[in-house]
């Protein structure tokens, strides 16, 4: 008998594959933001190699057992979340927010027409 299946509900930042271009720099931005010392310790990696790794260096590589443990050690699992939000969306709800960003730039237009003078009958 197999084990049944589990649900598993995520809730991240919107936007959050937009704001990075890749997930080297997602990875890097939680580092810089808990202090590179710190979290080359919490790895066992050294300052310099852990910048130079994360700063595109084809010297250094931040490998993916160094992610695991940097997400073991510091809890920031935002990586995971990147690449959630950039390969696993779902379509319909990806249409949802681009109707009502259609919605939310129309009534931006709707405003500025009418604050330039150039109602018409919008």
């Amino acid at each position: 008998m197999t084990p049944p299946l589990q649900q598993l509900t995520l809730n991240f930042e919107p936007g959050l594959a937009a704001r990075h271009s890749s997930l080297k720099t997602c990875i890097a931005a939680g580092v810089y933001q808990r202090g590179v010392e710190a979290v080359a310790a919490k790895i066992d990696r050294s300052t310099s190699h852990l910048s130079e790794a994360l700063s595109g260096s084809d010297r250094r590589k931040f490998s993916v057992d160094e992610l695991e443990r940097y997400i073991e050690k510091t809890g920031d699992t935002t990586p995971v979340l990147y690449l959630v939000a950039k390969y696993l969306r779902d379509p319909e709800v990806s249409r949802q927010e681009a109707l009502a960003k259609v919605k939310w730039l129309a009534d931006q237009m709707g405003e500025a027409m009418r604050a330039a003078g150039l109602d018409m009958g919008l």
